[in-house]
């Protein structure tokens, strides 16, 4: 008598395995590209603070060793605002002649030319872009809220030198100029904190 053939085995069970490792390794994809996409910004300002990329401009506590140089440079300055700010905002030299690594302070000055309170907060860069890696501030009012009351005016210093490394680096050699930039966009009020409960209020509270 013919055996019966045995039916076959279903791949029903190998498909969905198949499909949860596929669903699995999409998930991992996803997880990777969010995380470094928020990855992404802090490691891009790191890179742009440690070489200069894009002209950001570096961050120093004191002096360069070995005093200025005889070669100078000239340092132009350049001062904007950025739509909804009313503000007026100038530096009070437009360009000054300076030695390589001598430590120079100037000034900008802002006016508010409303009649209500406004913040603002500047970025800045400094042009040709590959300079930002020898142009060192001490001190600068960049990315720090600044709040002016109606018609307050301020002047605000910038405490900087040009690195002398600048002096050895053979594609700078026909350098000449280098522009500082400042551009103040507007920011939020900040958020008034809720003041302290007095022994007063904790009395009314317990009534």
């Amino acid at each position: 008598m013919d055996q019966k053939a045995a039916p076959p085995k279903s791949s029903k069970p190998l498909r969905l395995g198949r499909d949860a490792a596929v669903a699995a390794i999409c998930g991992f994809v996803v997880v990777l590209m969010v995380g470094a996409s928020y990855a992404a910004v802090p490691f891009y300002n790191w890179f742009c603070r440690a070489t200069g990329f894009n002209g950001t401009t570096q961050v120093a506590t004191s002096a360069p060793s070995g005093g200025p140089l005889a070669r100078k440079i000239a340092v132009r300055f350049d001062a904007n605002v950025g739509p909804g700010l009313p503000w007026k905002f100038e530096p009070e030299q437009t360009e000054i002649e300076i030695p390589i690594g001598q430590v120079v302070t100037v000034f900008y000055n802002v006016i508010n030319q409303s009649a209500r309170t406004t913040t603002g907060q500047a970025a800045y860069n400094v042009a040709p872009l590959t300079v930002g890696a020898y142009f060192q501030k001490i001190n600068c009012f960049c990315f720090t809220d600044q709040t002016l009351g109606p018609g307050e005016k301020r002047e605000m210093p910038v405490v900087f030198y040009v690195d002398p490394a600048l002096a050895a680096d053979s594609e700078n050699d026909g350098l000449n100029t280098i522009t500082l930039s400042y551009t103040f966009y507007p920011v939020r009020e900040p958020t008034p904190k809720p003041q302290a409960s007095t022994e007063t209020d904790k009395r009314k509270g317990a009534l």
